[in-house]
């Protein structure tokens, strides 16, 4: 007679992998996202991982024209801005665990080697480095907290030599594993060729097959395209590639990235996951979700925002902003066109030719002088003409020069980042900063707290005293014009816990003027929008409501408005 216990053992840990092929920018992050996203939905525990084939420990020294935005995570650390989609889709912090660099990679192994962990042994890609990637990836089911499914992302493409360590890895884990553990999806893309009316799948096919030569059969083919792909389509692609017709998925382009996990979901997208990798899940509870996309594409207001800044000709580096401002509007009742302005081109021509007809301006994050003058000139015009302003890190920084010079009679006002021989830097090196060399990864990095003046639209914004947000900068508010600045009317009205740093300013007599160190864009979410945004865009609709009853009355129509701007 068998006497032994039985356990509840808990379910194993389910892997997800990512990948591209043919070009960059197919939608990886977007499809894991939206797929965490659906499966999340459903009751499951998901953490998000990035894999990124770059040499660099990470993107926080790289130009953002390169690279786009740096996404900073409470813990500090420097990230890809795939992890700002993960954070919105999942609405989950991420941490330092959930991006991943060759970079990293390589300077955790060769230290290693140089303290002599490997005993003498012949470093090599593989084992060794493939392992420090599989013990990466592993490490996020080591939580605490049971984690039902695992969702990798790599970076770059199928073909790629930097991308081959990671792709050897993942081939790996799905060899050693249960079969219904790990799933592979390949992001590719169909082209509509307009001359010849047809859709091409050669390119989806050639892109698959260098992904069998790696050694991993995919599992479900997400595929970019134009329109929705046709059943006929679906079932060519699915013989030539080895996957079942209705594994093979459309990505088309939608109105909104927002969309893309309720058009996943019309195409069972989630429920074939769920099916194939034994996953007991719920029905996926997306109500909240269709309610903001369908807030985002239906709207009463329509406004237009400028956003000043010098890296204006790659929006991926202002992305966080972008989705920011989205959320803002869904929850206003309106849409946000921005309106995209060189600071150099202000500087050339004047801050009205570019500004008059706006309904408020957002200065963003950046470094370094150029443009900054333009910034300044930007800040000043709408300071002066009552337009919501939102200025962020430098944005703040250059509220501060401007309101200086302008205000308090500071003629010389600046900021030490930029000149070092100066008779009133406004702006300062901040202390904990005056001996760093090193540029990575050195900066005032991460979540501080701050606490509000109540009389402040800050306090009305975020309706409580004590908060906490994501900081990336060096340079401060110089506390020896802390007094000066006050009797001339800037409201200082968000400061450090222990008094010490200047954490957000206003002006007084002014619709709507808001300045903060730090990037409230990081910790917006789709159904939950920053407090700061969120007002942001409710002054930017008044003041649309307000500037257009006092010339003709434009209406409110998205048509007619929209030939109207046009005009």
């Amino acid at each position: 007679m068998n006497t032994e216990k039985t356990t509840d053992l808990p379910r194993p840990t389910k892997y997800i992998f990512v990948t591209g092929g043919v070009v960059s920018s197919l939608g990886k992050g977007i499809t894991a996202s939206s797929l965490g996203l659906l499966l999340k939905k459903r009751g499951l525990s998901i953490k998000s991982l990035k894999l990124d084939p770059y040499l660099n420990v990470d993107p926080g020294t790289m130009n953002p024209y390169q690279h786009g935005e740096v996404y900073v995570l409470d813990d500090g650390s420097e990230t890809d801005l795939d992890l700002g989609h993960y954070e919105r889709y999942l609405d989950q912090s991420m941490t330092r665990d959930n991006n991943v660099t060759t970079g990293q990679i390589y300077h955790t192994v060769i230290s290693r080697e140089r303290r002599g962990d490997y005993l003498g042994a012949t470093v090599q890609v593989i084992p060794h480095i493939t392992e420090e990637i599989k013990n990466c990836i592993k490490r996020l089911e080591r939580d605490e907290a049971h984690v039902d499914v695992v969702i990798v992302e790599i970076g770059g493409t199928v073909g790629d030599i930097e991308s081959l360590p990671f792709l050897e890895a993942i081939r790996q884990i799905g060899l050693e594993a249960n079969p219904a553990d790990t799933l592979y999806v390949h992001v590719t893309l169909v082209p509509y060729i307009a001359a010849a009316g047809e859709m091409k799948t050669k390119p989806t096919q050639h892109s698959v097959k260098a992904l069998l030569s790696i050694g991993i059969q995919p599992d479900v083919l997400v595929c970019r395209t134009e329109k929705r792909l046709p059943d006929d389509i679906k079932k060519k692609i699915g013989l030539f590639c080895n996957v079942p017709s209705s594994a093979v998925i459309s990505a088309v382009d939608v109105e909104t990235i927002y969309e893309v996990p309720l058009y996943f979901h019309d195409q069972k997208f989630d429920d074939q996951i769920c099916e194939r990798m034994g996953l007991p899940a719920a029905e996926a509870q997306i109500d909240d979700w269709r309610e903001f996309v369908g807030n985002l594409k239906n709207y009463t207001h329509r406004v237009k925002i400028a956003i000043c800044g010098k890296y204006v000709g790659l929006k991926d580096a202002y992305k966080s902003i972008i989705e920011a401002f989205a959320h803002a509007a869904a929850a206003n009742d309106a849409r946000v066109d921005l309106i995209w302005v060189s600071s150099e081109d202000i500087k050339r021509n004047g801050a009205e030719k570019f500004l008059k007809d706006t309904d408020g301006l957002l200065i963003p994050g950046g470094f370094g002088e150029r443009g900054v003058e333009g910034k300044i000139d930007a800040i000043k015009y709408v300071r002066e003409n009552n337009i919501p302003f939102l200025g962020i890190c430098l944005g703040m920084q250059c509220a501060v020069i401007e309101f200086a010079r302008s205000v308090a009679g500071i003629e010389d006002a600046h900021s030490f980042e930029f000149y070092r021989d100066l008779k009133h830097p406004v702006i300062h090196l901040m202390a904990d900063q005056q001996n760093v060399a090193d540029l990575g990864g050195t900066m005032r990095l991460g979540a501080y707290p701050a606490k509000l003046s109540k009389d402040s639209l800050a306090f009305a914004a975020y309706k409580t005293q004590l908060i906490s947000e994501r900081h990336r900068h060096r340079y401060e508010f110089n506390n020896s014009y802390r007094e000066q600045l006050e009797n001339a009317g800037l409201k200082l009205t968000g400061v450090s816990p222990d008094d010490s740093l200047v954490e957000i300013v206003e002006v007084e007599d002014h619709p709507w003027f808001v300045g903060v160190q730090y990037h409230p864009e990081l910790k917006s979410r789709p159904t939950r929008p920053h407090p700061l945004f969120r007002d942001y865009v409710a002054a930017a609709v008044k003041c649309s409501i307000e500037r257009k009853s006092g010339a003709n009355a434009v209406p409110e129509n998205a048509d007619d408005v929209e030939s109207a701007i046009n005009s």
